[in-house]
């Protein structure tokens, strides 16, 4: 298979296994319908102010990427763009991996054998399946960033970096780290008469890193948000502020020595390094380098999700993975015995056991029962009027400018007070949906059946969506 025709079906793998996801209700307000309505806001010229989340969208990870794709959304305003982008964005990093294996003078067909790996891992599989997040951009620019400093483009570089940096502000400390990379290690790799070229890029890297760092992290996400960054909740046991849990792990390494040394961590490596373990090598570790900042954080979060390949925290790792592999890959002893069918038989293994796939036979079919009542309901949604709903349908009806989605915790287990904001109250009683329950959907239906400003405008199979009266002229 050629190159074209191998990234051709990715892209179209990808984006129709993201679409089919989506038609069956399994996307959800968090993350995609916070990213879809804020990107709609703009695009409208409007203040992009998330309902879902409950903050300006630049309060959330000062991701100012959104502006831009926002333009895509006044040709035709569809979430489709954005399964579309994230698509394109990861298969397209197989295209950089490529391009880099043959600038490390690899051999076109062991090069492409590199692409496909990387097309394989597990992690590029399923995080393009979770919904939308921005970071996923920063894969391919990392890649392209590399490939712009070793084919002599420096403003190429810098593109890519602004692009890095504009995905996610935390992604400035794995900037950071490539600067110091290419300071200390792979400037050293190359003829002195191009040594210069790396150091000024090195240069730039830290300082744009550092000074996004501390410019997104203290001042606009605290300005939009009017609150620390919301991710250091899960480092709580470190501090309650980036600044105290930085003191911390300075002052205070003990509190962190049991997570890094931990089955927990040692089984994360695991996952991270089995689907190209044939191409990984200790002596070729610097290309980590750029990495270390996300394992840092991955491993000292709370939150267990930070540590598989279902979800997208696991993707800032995956350029270092595949640049050690190249760098690997250029020793000419490793050349000569690389195998690349079994290279590739390993990678499709560790695919076929690691892949979310066969979430499309389990649970992304369980409310197959109320698909058809769900479109019904969702045809009748004539107004962009405020709406509740379930998170899971959310992101069918985020084109307005006040969604909510039945959060038990936001509404503290029981119905509303005031109903005002809403216009439509659309609820799956067979399927509350997520951190909702049967208890609470329940409640709502009886609260709305005894509320005077509300009709039930269409009910089937457990499916209800009622509507604010209108009042006469």
């Amino acid at each position: 298979m050629s190159m074209l025709a191998m990234l051709l079906c990715t892209f179209l793998a990808l984006l129709s296994c993201s679409v089919v996801r989506h038609h069956l209700f399994q996307s959800g307000g968090y993350d995609l319908g916070i990213f879809d309505q804020s990107i709609y806001l703009i695009s409208r010229g409007e203040v992009p102010f998330s309902t879902i989340r409950g903050i300006h969208i630049l309060g959330d990870h000062a991701a100012f990427i959104l502006y831009p794709i926002s333009f895509l959304y006044r040709i035709v305003p569809s979430v489709y763009w954005l399964f579309g982008i994230q698509s394109l964005a990861l298969t397209l990093g197989a295209l950089a991996v490529y391009h880099l294996a043959l600038r490390a003078e690899i051999d076109p067909g062991k090069a492409k054998t590199i692409a496909a790996a990387y097309l394989l891992y597990p992690a590029i599989f399923n995080a393009n399946l979770f919904d939308f997040h921005p970071e996923v951009l920063a894969v391919p620019l990392f890649l392209a960033a590399i490939l712009c400093i070793r084919s002599g483009k420096l403003w190429g570089f810098l593109l890519c970096l602004g692009g890095i940096l504009g995905c996610k502000a935390v992604l400035s400390l794995n900037v950071v780290a490539l600067g110091v990379w290419l300071l200390l290690f792979e400037s050293r790799r190359i003829q002195k008469r191009w040594q210069q070229r790396y150091q000024v890029a090195g240069w730039v890297a830290v300082a744009l890193g550092s000074a996004w760092f501390g410019i997104a992290t203290f001042w606009i996400i605290p300005h939009f948000s009017g609150s620390e960054p919301a991710a250091i909740s899960h480092y709580s046991y470190l501090g309650s502020s980036v600044s105290e849990i930085i003191q911390n792990l300075v002052l205070k390494p003990t509190l962190v020595l049991g997570k890094f040394f931990s089955l927990d961590t040692l089984f994360y490596g695991f996952l991270l390094i089995i689907p190209v373990a044939w191409g990984l090598s200790w002596r070729h570790w610097d290309p980590w380098i750029p990495a270390l900042p996300t394992l840092g954080l991955n491993i000292l979060s709370s939150n267990p999700a930070y540590r598989d390949l279902v979800h997208q925290y696991a993707l800032p790792v995956v350029p270092s993975l595949f640049l050690a592999i190249i760098e690997r890959m250029k020793t000419p002893c490793f050349q000569a015995r690389f195998a690349k069918k079994a290279a590739l038989t390993w990678s499709l293994l560790a695919f076929l056991a690691l892949g979310k796939y066969t979430f499309f036979g389990s649970i992304y079919l369980q409310s197959l029962d109320t698909w058809q009542a769900t479109r019904e309901a969702l045809a009748q949604i004539t107004t962009q009027g405020g709406v509740l709903t379930t998170h899971e349908i959310c992101p069918h009806l985020t084109h307005r400018r006040v969604i909510y989605f039945t959060d038990e915790s936001r509404f503290k287990g029981s119905p509303p007070d005031q109903w005002d904001p809403f216009d439509y109250v659309l609820l799956n009683s067979r399927h509350p949906g997520w951190r909702s329950s049967l208890e609470f959907s329940h409640a709502l239906i009886r609260a709305l059946q005894k509320e005077a400003s509300f009709r039930l405008l269409y009910h089937r199979d457990g499916v209800y969506l009622f509507s604010r009266l209108r009042e006469k002229p």
